[in-house]
């Protein structure tokens, strides 16, 4: 049988090696959220999406002038102008930062989730089902996922696409 003190050395050594396998301290970051940036086709189109079908609060605008837009390597030195929209508008909220140039996508709109590469799609967890369904219903968003797919504890699960074939899902209480 271990005794007590050997059991807290081994703990010790199991805590220091897991530890030790992270190369960042939580104390590095400055935000404890990540902010996405989504470059849409149709910046009107994506915005009505995003705020009237899902309920994001557009927060901010801002822009980003040739010169630094070059500097920065963000760009060939074509301005950006941003439009960020939050769940909520509070500091702790992640950010989804849409900017558009007016071009269509250079890749397939996708069916699934493997047709493409790079981020393909956001989980927002809800609060309840009901207001989203209403708003998906009202703006005649089609539902991909199967009608009330069930995940358990009364949540359901619901995937749809955002104008430019981005996968939602929306998870919580019916």
């Amino acid at each position: 049988m271990k005794t007590l003190p050997t059991l807290a050395i081994i703990f010790s050594l199991l805590l220091n090696t897991l530890t030790s396998v992270s190369n960042t301290s939580p104390d590095e970051f400055a935000k404890k959220t990540i902010s996405v940036g989504v470059v849409v086709s149709d910046l009107e189109k994506s915005l009505d999406f995003y705020t009237n079908v899902i309920g994001m609060a557009k927060t901010f605008e801002f822009s980003v002038d040739e010169n630094f837009s070059k500097k920065s390597g963000l760009t060939d030195g074509t301005p950006i102008s941003v439009v960020v929209l939050k769940l909520e508008d509070s500091e702790q909220a992640s950010e989804w930062k849409l900017l558009s140039f007016g071009k269509e996508a250079n890749h397939p709109q996708q069916m699934y989730i493997m047709d493409d590469t790079g981020p393909q799609y956001i989980s927002i967890f809800v609060k309840s089902m009901k207001p989203f369904l209403e708003r998906i219903k009202k703006n005649n968003i089609k539902i991909l996922s199967e009608d009330g797919l069930k995940l358990g504890n009364g949540n359901l699960f619901v995937l749809i696409q955002d104008p430019d074939g981005t996968f939602i899902e929306l998870m919580g209480p019916e």
